[in-house]
């Protein structure tokens, strides 16, 4: 029985076993941090403004950026922007975002490390048919496959990387005509291009099931990476709750679509879709990363929501101890009410700042007491020379 919970337990914890992607100098998948990315607003035939927007992009912590590429025109600016920001020191992987045009991700393979298309509307051709015919299908998959020979082979003389970007919102007429508006048919409609992709000896491939409904997002990327692995395509996954808002809302929205599938062990990449400057969303995916334990950005700072038993201004000591230490990356600090939950519920941190009384606090070590009944006003200093004294401590 124990040896059963263990198993149950540990699959949990276990990350999705995929390939290895190489997007310029960033590898993805595989046993490598799950990356983060985002995506700029400016236009793309703007140089300047766009260069400035993927810098600040980078030094907020984006690690892949993705500019829309609508036209030959914007496709071959990529190579504007690519060198202009090797020439300032940004050697960032782009990602060219392309939709409805074959030729334009053909040429933007051949400047960037990477090409977004997406299977509903690359170039599958309008149809007001309702019903197709076993053979029509098929014959619709083998035109598809021709057409995406070039693509791919421009990828492998480039080492260029494709994701395979599926939207709820812009399925195929043929993919919705046999599966419907559906999770599955976002999930088909990703392995269809996935296994020509492969088929063409191509595997430089990631993959993406973007929807604005969490629940139709997190059910379609469940089931393709069941089709996926079934068929031993473990390509990465990119997660994402596409249209997710603003504000808090667009927040925790992301983080319980994201999240999720991240407690499941799926995603190597994510981005958090905001309806406001793209470097929030750097933020957003930090918090996102560190919040579900799968990627740590900072100190991990607990605190509990006080009670009647709190003797002290928890509310400001929490803000005061943020402020000064939330830079050390890795270190786990509980700020706690008091005694009663205090050393329970921070059991596994490293630090404890917990209330004993009126405006006073104890210290601890892990669970012993270095300092006891300590001034509410020189509780930070005390802190700050423990995790000095046992060489934590970091300067900024």
């Amino acid at each position: 029985m124990q040896k059963k919970i263990k198993e149950v337990i540990d699959s949990f914890s276990l990350r999705r076993n995929t390939k290895t992607v190489s997007i310029g100098n960033i590898s993805l998948g595989g046993n490598n941090p799950i990356r983060i990315q985002s995506m700029t607003n400016t236009n793309t035939m703007d140089t300047k403004n766009c260069c400035k927007q993927i810098c600040e992009l980078v030094d907020s912590g984006c690690e892949l950026v993705r500019i829309a590429t609508p036209d030959i025109k914007s496709a071959q600016n990529l190579y504007e922007i690519k060198n202009t920001l090797l020439k300032i020191g940004y050697n960032v992987p782009l990602i060219a975002d392309v939709h409805y045009n074959p030729k334009v991700a053909e040429v933007a393979a051949s400047l960037v490390e990477k090409v977004r298309i997406n299977p509903g509307n690359y170039f599958d051709r309008p149809s007001n048919k309702k019903r197709w015919t076993y053979k029509e299908y098929n014959e619709e998959l083998e035109r598809i496959s021709l057409r995406l020979l070039p693509l791919v082979e421009t990828c492998k003389r480039f080492n260029c990387a494709i994701r395979v970007g599926t939207n709820f919102g812009s399925l195929s007429q043929r993919i919705v005509s046999k599966y419907g508006n559906t999770p599955i048919a976002m999930a088909i409609s990703a392995m269809e291009f996935t296994k020509i992709l492969d088929s063409l000896n191509f595997d430089q491939i990631v993959l993406s099931q973007k929807a604005s409904n969490v629940q139709t997002m997190i059910q379609s990327t469940k089931l393709l990476c069941y089709l996926l692995d079934k068929e031993n395509l473990n390509y990465p996954i990119h997660l994402g709750v596409t249209e997710a808002g603003d504000g808090n809302y667009g927040r925790i929205k992301s983080a319980i679509g994201i999240g999720t599938l991240l407690s499941l062990g799926i995603g190597d990449t994510i981005r958090v879709s905001l309806t406001e400057n793209p470097e929030k969303e750097i933020a957003a995916a930090m918090d996102i990363l560190q919040a579900s334990g799968k990627r740590i950005f900072k100190a991990e700072i607990i605190s509990c929501p006080s009670c009647g038993r709190t003797k002290y201004n928890i509310e400001e000591a929490l803000q005061e101890v943020k402020k000064a230490c939330e830079h050390l990356k890795g270190v786990k600090i509980g700020v706690m009410g008091c005694i009663v939950n205090g050393l329970g519920e921070m059991a596994d941190a490293d630090y404890g700042y917990i209330g004993s009384g009126k405006g006073i606090v104890n210290l601890y070590r892990k669970k012993d007491l270095i300092y006891k009944n300590i001034p509410q006003n020189k509780a930070l200093e005390k802190l700050i020379s423990m995790i000095k004294e046992d060489g934590k401590w970091i300067d900024l």
